[in-house]
Formats: structure tokens, sequence, C-alpha cells
């Protein structure tokens, strides 16, 4: 089934922000598949000159940004002989954002991503949001733009987009919580010692997943499921105590609606990203994925348990951080990412991560009110010079 798509209907034309990434190459990868339904507008990659140009001679997008304005002269040489426009540079990536496509994939990782995520909001677009910045740094500054310009946001992370599943064709007021499940990550049953001497490679050996670095530590710390509750709270307009997270090790059931009468919906797929990224692209049809299929015959068990927030501190301090509201939220973010570049660069021990974070929230700057993006942005930028001069962290630009 593919939902009833017309054969004459004119191609989905697409914006892939990120796209040398793992979230990005998915997202292709399904395009290539379905290639009658789809046309790429614009490409976009922070660095990566020679996959980006891999991809633009193989989808053929109008135009290609790469963000490190001195990659510029190698991505012009690759692409030399094709009709493919080139830009370099933060406002490059913007410019991608910008142009009239019909949907476009937020995947830049970090805050980075807001402001080119913004840019397509601010057209209207449909927007899948695989980045979680744009709701941690600034959720009611960018869901009040999302409302102002009427774009569509269709959230990828796959417990958020299960729960968009799970809630289709209810009311706000039927919903009594909503559960966002957990692999626990690697260190699920590590004792606290043992992780104190955890190295990057065990922190990046995800027992189910297969993400990118930085979004695979925070699942080992548990403070991605810190950040999807501050998501969450923004995604679906739910307070912060009726998000809850359990443990699911096997990661088959990915999110679950409770509503008022006591019944559950949930949302269960096999855990491969393709899964949310395919629903996004094709919404509000579904497309036909090569994927394996959950046999409920084969699963013995499914297992569910309560975080350990005493091995696992992160998941308090993101729900604190929420609750504080203003700066508290982009602090935490902007600390936890220098902190995580700084671990997998061994400049500090696994269970440091969340020491710096919690450190960060004690700057004076976190009581600070964001009064606009401009805000939000300014706050990310210097909390990330004061902690990256902390630990001896260059920046990311």
């Amino acid at each position: 089934m593919t939902g009833g798509h017309s054969a004459h209907a004119p191609p989905r034309r697409v914006t892939v922000l990120g796209a040398t990434g793992s979230i990005g190459q998915a997202t292709l990868e399904i395009i290539a598949s379905h290639h009658e339904r789809f046309r790429v507008e614009a490409l976009t990659a922070a660095r990566e000159v020679e996959r980006l140009a891999q991809l633009a001679r193989r989808f053929r997008p109008r135009f290609v940004a790469i963000a490190d304005p001195s990659r510029y002269s190698a991505l012009r040489d690759a692409l030399a002989g094709t009709d493919v426009e080139i830009g370099a540079g933060a406002q490059a990536v913007r410019d991608a954002a910008a142009r009239p496509s019909d949907w476009v994939m937020a995947a830049i990782v970090g805050a980075a991503g807001l402001l080119p995520t913004l840019e397509a909001v601010r057209r209207g677009a449909i927007v899948a949001l695989a980045n979680k910045e744009c709701l941690v740094c600034a959720g009611e500054l960018f869901m009040r733009e999302v409302r102002q310009h009427r774009a569509v946001l269709l959230p990828v992370d796959s417990e958020h987009n299960a729960i968009f599943q799970a809630l289709l064709g209810s009311r706000p007021e039927e919903v009594e919580r909503i559960v966002l499940t957990a692999s626990g990550g690697p260190f699920r049953s590590w004792s606290p010692g043992r992780m104190a001497r955890a190295t990057p490679e065990e922190a990046l050996a995800h027992p189910n997943w297969q993400m990118g670095p930085k979004i695979t530590i925070d699942s080992a710390t548990m403070m991605n499921k810190g950040l999807e509750v501050i998501e969450a709270r923004h995604l679906f307009d739910l307070p912060e105590e009726r998000i809850e997270i359990v443990i699911h090790p096997q990661s088959v059931v990915h999110g679950i609606v409770q509503f008022v009468d006591g019944a559950m919906i949930a949302q269960m797929a096999p855990p491969d990203m393709r899964i949310p990224i395919s629903y996004t692209l094709a919404w509000p049809e579904r497309l036909e994925l090569e994927v394996p299929r959950l046999d409920l015959r084969a699963m013995a068990r499914l297992e569910f348990e309560d975080p350990d927030e005493t091995r696992f501190p992160a998941l308090a301090l993101a729900r604190a951080a929420l609750r504080r509201g203003g700066a508290a939220p982009t602090v935490l973010n902007a600390a936890n990412e220098v902190a995580v570049r700084a671990f997998l660069e061994r400049r500090i021990g696994f269970v440091d991560i969340v020491r710096v974070v919690e450190e960060a929230l004690a700057l004076p700057l976190t009581q600070q009110p964001l009064a606009s993006i401009d805000d939000a942005l300014a706050i990310d930028a210097r909390v990330r010079e004061l902690v990256g001069a902390r630990l001896g962290v260059i920046p990311a630009t």
C-alpha cells in the first residue's frame, strides 16, 4: 500500500539539510527507491565535500551548500561540468533551506541547524525535524514561528514519530500521558565504577541503533531522553509531568499514548530509522519500504522498567532545566554538546559529561529570559565558549 498516491501527482520537491549524515543519507536512499515521487531541490553538508559531491551527481539537485566556506573551491572542482549551483558558508545553508521545496529534512546536528530550519518554517514548508536542538534551545519561540507561518512540523525521532502516529484521530483533552521508550544504551547494566572508566569506543557501541556519534553518546548518558522530554513538551503541548520515560531494551515499542479512558495505543516497529523517515517523507501517505518485518511469535518477551536516575542523572537534570525554563534548556544543550566532544576527544571521562552540564546550569546566564531566537543563539554561543575554554575544546562553527 502506498496510501493511494496518484501516478499523475507532481513529484514532491525535497531539500535535505545535513545530507551526508546518517539521517540525510537514509532519506536519500528512500528517495532513490521511490524516485518517481520525489525531486531533490537542494542538499547541504558541514564539510564532507567528496560525499556531498557524490550525492549531488547522483540526485542532481539544483543547489548544494557546504557550511565550511574554506571547502568552497573543493566542492566547485568536484562538481565541475554539472549545472548544480554551489554555495558555501552559513548563509548558503540558510539559502538552501529557503529554496522552493515542498518538504525539508532538518538533519543538521546541533544548534547550527536552528537558523536553516527556521528558514524552511518561515516559508510554510513541511519540515521533517531530526534536529532536537531547535526545540531544546528555543522551543517556545520555535513553535510560535511554526504556528505563525502555518508550517507543518513532523517529528523524525523514532519516539516522537511514534507518539505522532499514536495520537492520530484523538483530541488533546483525551490524552492522559505519553510514554517515550529508551533502550538503556550500552551501559544499562553497568556499575557506576565501570561507567567511570568507559571509553569512547564502548560508549559508541549501541546495542540496537546505528546513529551518529553525538546522539550515540547521548544515548549512553541517557541525555538523549532528557532532550526528548523537552522536545515532546513543545511538540505535543503537554506538561513535563505527563511525559514518561521507560527503559525498553528490545527497542520494538517506540512510543505509547495513554488516554483518559485507560486505553493505550503503542507504535511498534523494528529499530530502523528509515521507518520514521519514510513516514514523514510521504506524509500523509505511507511508502512501501524494504525493511525487516517484526515477527511477534519470535519475540520471546518485551521488557519495560524505570530508568535509574542515580546512575543516569542526565534525565533529572534535563527535566529540571525544562521546569526552570528561560535559558536553562539552551544552556543544558550547549554544555552537553561541548562535553560530548570533549569525551570523544578523550579530554574528560564518561561520567564527567553530565557533571560539566550540571556546572554550566549554575552559570548566571541560565537565569536570563529568551525574548528572541537571537537571544537563544547568543546564550548558546557564550556557553560553548565558556565550557569549551574550560575543557580545551574549540567551539564548533
